[in-house]
């Protein structure tokens, strides 16, 4: 039942093209949480994913798309236009007094919301916000930037940025927080309901409409209901180093990676598998992540069915993407501020049961008492064919799928584009395909103009004006990308020279056969740095979060 709308998707599809398309589409965009370049079936993966592999067959996917490698600096971007940076949020949401690092997104930037509904839209949004801090929502003021003072008409979701699937800590509606209300809550699945509920209410008005949806999942922990997980119970059971390869050689079959892009060697800190003690319960951590795509996948596909029903889906414009590569992060058995229901690690469940965290082979991941994380070892495959992970802004944290279906406008099926492009792109399209007006001005506040360049040209013939240079700094870590080259270093490293064209996985390091390139671009970043706020890692972060995380 939970797949059987996609056997009248592409049909409705069609039917609907003999409509007249509206002069502007409905905008939707979604985002996963933690989900690494491979984790899709239309990215290489063998996770059950019908809905968005459906529209990725009937659309466009981007090989080359970019976030910002974490969760607050990407939701920053992409709601801004901006590079995390200039919106206020270069790290998380601590405020370290600097302008590029407040921790709470800034009145210098206008959300996407913001401007679609200053050309008509309505608006509404679903999930993951974590662009403000939770602990100032008390104070004066300190609702001021949750999602409907940011111009979304309504909210469900949390304003925190990880927690509890069954019980998440700081769930609200509109502003105010609320208690799940359902015996069986799952927080992927309410997200779906409640988004297909907002385009329900959407149908009624001819006005376009802008839907950001924002999944948690597969962040961690790892929950997920046992009639999903007991699909994967013996999926993973080869582990993770034949994973690696069947996923790179899918990838390769599909046109997504080219032959001669080297799959990057196992994780230095990962044993084989043939190695690995506690294989069983190795298989089930993955087990419950894929798990929790799948649920991911599934509330998407409400989604397409309420626009299919609306006889939306023509003209609705599909953005998916990811907000950072897998993640290595592991899990401590001793949670810090661990309390009931506010915070995103509880001490219990619902009813009343000792939540047990850690990553130890005497705790299953999946219930509602149980706290953990999937780590390097399955973060490494995640990631498929890329270096490193969630943090860092070598390919493997940075890279995202992103899938584009607009029946209307985006004629060409099943296609792929590698235009290098990124999150700051994303309020540059809305702009541009919404007819928006981007102010200069809002509220007496002088606004940064956005940094992006609208992906609209490429839906309609494929190509644009491609970016002079995209950029990336987080917790020290840099690089810099122009047209086939990278420039990219580890906090308190050495800058590393990738051919992007010739080497994706970042394996032939050309720094000390062309100096002169690298100072070129090393200089292009260091201008940019100074432009966007970016300021020294080490002249402000503690040491011990200096990201010296061994990869």
């Amino acid at each position: 039942m939970q797949r059987r709308h996609f056997l009248s998707l592409a049909a409705g599809s069609l039917a609907a093209a003999n409509a007249a398309p509206a002069a502007r589409p409905n905008i939707i965009v979604m985002m996963a949480d933690d989900m690494g370049w491979s984790d899709l079936g239309c990215y290489g993966s063998e996770i059950a994913t019908p809905t968005l592999d459906r529209l990725a067959a009937n659309g466009l996917r981007f090989t080359q798309f970019y976030n910002t490698a974490r969760c607050c600096p990407t939701r920053a971007s992409l709601l801004s236009g901006l590079y995390p940076h200039q919106a206020g949020i270069g790290h998380m949401m601590n405020d370290y007094g600097l302008p590029g690092y407040r921790g709470n997104l800034n009145k210098s930037c206008v959300t996407i919301a913001q401007v679609m509904k200053g050309a008509g839209y309505q608006t509404a949004m679903c999930g993951k916000w974590h662009v403000t801090p939770k602990s100032i929502a008390d104070q004066p003021g300190g609702k001021d930037n949750w999602p409907m003072q940011r111009g979304f008409d309504n909210f469900f979701g949390t304003i925190d940025g990880a927690g509890s699937f069954y019980n998440p800590g700081t769930l609200t509606r509109d502003n105010a927080y609320i208690e799940p209300e359902e015996k069986d809550f799952y927080y992927t699945d309410a997200l779906g309901k409640n988004a297909a509920a907002y385009i329900d209410k959407f149908s009624a008005k001819a006005d376009p409409f802008f839907l950001y949806l924002a999944f948690t999942a597969p962040h961690w922990p790892l929950h997920c209901p046992e009639d999903t997980v007991a699909k994967y119970k013996d999926t993973y059971k080869d582990g993770w180093d034949q994973l690696r390869l069947k996923r790179h050689a899918k990838q390769k079959k599909l046109g997504l990676v080219k032959a001669n892009w080297e799959l990057t060697p196992r994780d230095k800190s990962v044993a084989a598998w043939a190695d690995a003690p506690d294989k069983e319960w190795e298989a089930r951590r993955m087990a419950v992540y894929a798990g929790m795509i799948d649920r991911l996948d599934h509330a998407v596909g409400q989604v397409v069915r309420k626009l299919e029903e609306k006889k939306m889906l023509e003209n609705t414009l599909l953005l998916f993407l990811a907000d950072n590569g897998g993640c290595a992060e592991g899990m401590s058995s001793t949670p810090e501020n661990a309390s009931p229901n506010t915070s995103g690690k509880p001490k219990t469940t619902r009813d009343g049961r000792t939540v047990r965290y850690g990553n130890t082979p005497d705790i299953l991941p999946g219930p509602e008492d149980t706290y953990t994380s999937y780590a390097t070892s399955w973060a490494n495959a995640s990631n498929t064919p890329f270096r490193m992970y969630k943090h860092w802004v070598h390919e493997g944290g940075i890279s995202s799928p992103l899938i584009a279906h607009w029946p209307a406008s985006i004629k060409r099926r099943n296609a792929m584009s590698s235009e290098p492009s990124h999150l700051i792109d994303i309020m540059a399209t809305c702009v541009d395909l919404g007819k928006a007006k981007y102010p200069s001005e809002w509220k007496g506040e002088k606004i940064t103009p956005f940094e992006g360049k609208s992906l609209g040209p490429v839906f309609l013939t494929g190509k644009r004006t491609p970016h002079e240079a995209i950029y990336w700094e987080h917790e020290g870590n840099q690089a810099i990308r122009m047209g086939q080259w990278k420039l990219v270093k580890m906090y308190q490293g050495e800058w590393e020279l990738y051919d992007i064209n010739a080497d994706r996985t970042e394996l032939n390091n050309l720094a000390s056969a062309q100096p002169d390139r690298v100072k070129a671009m090393a200089a292009k970043w260091d201008s940019w740095a100074k432009r966007a706020m970016v300021a020294p890692w080490q002249s402000w972060a503690q040491p011990k979060k200096a990201g010296k995380k061994k990869a």
